[in-house]
């Protein structure tokens, strides 16, 4: 019982540090900057993202011998701040323990898109990292994206096609990401459209003629913004034909 309390008052000196450290850390100007990439209201200390990756580092440091299951709970007191910093540093420390991921975390990570994410930046750093790294190791789970992306929250569709961005850019699960871009093919909200076409452009650098071939397909009825992410990175020829009405 001891050790259990000696651990519960370490994870509440932790957090109490962590928010201590950010407080101190953050300034007018950068929470003023940082507003402006975004259109939601965000809750921001005014740290910018490489000092929080350090903080991030130096804290977890304390806690990385406690069970997963204590670390997870860590993340989400730090995620029921409403702080994006607080967000950030939940889903870089889920992510350094990806060798320990196991199938039922995924009701985890699902809750906290669902639940805690409310802006692009958190999204993206949850589902790039840790979710693209379960995906990795349980393949099987994409079929779960894929309820994702007929979600009516929209961190939950933008998470559908980010979580594919890290695999599809080894080449990994082509079919999959065409079959998530078409239930998202359609959405009208700008940053779902952004995703979708930044997993079509990660999945093109492996599978080119492929994903070209989709784009042409659909390239009459898919969002303008969709279509210039999706074919960035491709020869001007290519462009060319995409954009050509």
């Amino acid at each position: 019982m001891s050790k259990l309390w000696g651990r519960f008052n370490l994870s509440l000196e932790v957090v109490n540090q962590i928010r201590n450290e950010l407080q101190a850390k953050g300034t007018e100007k950068n929470r003023q900057e940082t507003k402006r990439f975004f259109k939601e209201e965000l809750k921001v200390y005014g740290v910018r993202t490489p000092q929080v990756r350090i903080i991030a580092k130096k804290f977890f440091a304390q806690i990385k011998d406690l069970p997963k299951t204590e670390i997870f709970g860590i993340c989400e007191q730090l995620l029921k701040s409403g702080y994006t910093e607080e967000a950030v540093m939940a889903f870089l420390w889920s992510e350094n323990l990806k060798k320990c991921f196991e199938p039922n975390d995924f009701l985890v990570f699902e809750k906290w898109l669902n639940c805690y994410v409310s802006n692009w930046a958190e999204c993206d750093t949850l589902c790039n990292h840790t979710m693209g790294s379960f995906i990795e190791k349980y393949p099987s789970y994409i079929d779960n994206l894929k309820n994702w992306a007929k979600s009516s929250n929209r961190w939950m569709r933008r998470g559908a096609a980010v979580t594919l961005i890290l695999p599809a850019r080894k080449g990994k699960f082509p079919e999959d990401v065409l079959e998530v871009a078409d239930i998202l093919l359609l959405d009208t909200d700008d940053l779902v459209q952004k995703g979708y076409g930044w997993m079509l452009k990660e999945a093109s650098k492996q599978h080119q003629t492929q994903v070209f071939k989709y784009i042409m397909k659909n390239k009459a009825k898919m969002p303008r913004t969709a279509l210039r992410y999706a074919i960035e990175k491709m020869p001007v020829e290519l462009k060319k034909q995409a954009m050509k009405k």
